[in-house]
Formats: structure tokens, sequence, C-alpha cells
């Protein structure tokens, strides 16, 4: 058996010749930037996803994940002190929350690449983008995980 293969017999990828297209997730969250902090939570809430992309139109312009709508939200939200003004941190919207210094990764990239740049940016996911700046993906720490979960 050589290095490339699994007891299994079938071909393994090592990180730093796998490509972010084939790592990457391609069912990713979308939201606008005019929508809620409410509309997000309910998304996390509904779809179990640690990440929102933060579209304009059709171009990526941010990220919000699901600590940054813990950080906003008052912890009094649906209980029984609940105050009017705990209710309008849902009201504020995603251009108010979203993380703006954007990074993103090339989807011919390496996964090495994509890990080291989310380790040196200290960032939990890359939106993979083409030059238009269209969402094609997500890359995340998850993604990594599956990977190793994968190696022999």
């Amino acid at each position: 058996m050589n290095a490339s293969q699994t007891q299994a017999g079938q071909a393994t990828t090592h990180v730093s010749t796998l490509l972010v297209k084939d790592l990457m997730t391609t069912r990713v969250l979308t939201i606008r930037m005019d929508e809620t902090v409410e509309t997000a939570k309910a998304m996390f809430d509904d779809k179990r996803f640690h990440h929102l992309v933060v579209m304009d139109k059709v171009a990526v312009v941010g990220v919000v994940s699901d600590r940054d709508i813990l950080k906003v939200l008052s912890p009094f939200i649906g209980g029984n002190m609940e105050q009017p003004r705990d209710r309008t941190t849902l009201e504020r919207h995603i251009h108010q929350i979203m993380t703006r210094t954007l990074v993103t990764i090339d989807p011919n990239e390496t996964a090495r690449a994509a890990a080291q740049k989310m380790q040196r940016e200290r960032v939990s996911c890359l939106p993979v983008v083409d030059e238009k700046m269209s969402l094609l993906g997500l890359v995340t720490i998850r993604d990594f995980l599956r990977l190793a979960a994968r190696q022999p």
C-alpha cells in the first residue's frame, strides 16, 4: 500500500495539495446587510450553522458569526426580566454588527494556504470568492476537522 492510500484502498489527499474548491462547503447561508439581528438569530437557530455571509446584491461584503449575534443580544430576551430596550437589540441591522474586514480566499488556493490564512488572520471561516467577489463557497474550521478525520 502506498502512502497516498488508506487501508480501504481509497486515495487520500494531503492538505498541501488539496484545493479550497475541493474542501469548501457550497451550501452557504447568506443574509443582506439591511436584515435584522432577529432574522440572523432565527437563521442560526433554525439551520444550526455558525456563519452567515453578508451580501450586497451579488458581492460578498462581510461575515456574521453566531458569536457576533450572542455578543449583541441582551441576555434578558425571552425571560421574565425582559425590558423593551432588550428587544431593541434584535432590531439592529446586520451591517451594524458584521465583520467588515473581509478575509477571503480563491477556490484554486491550497487547503494549507487557507489554514495558514485563517490562523494568521484569526478568523474561523473564509468566504471563497471569484474575482468579482461573487460567493462560491465557504471554508470553515469544521471543513478542516472533516479532512483530518478522513486521514489515515
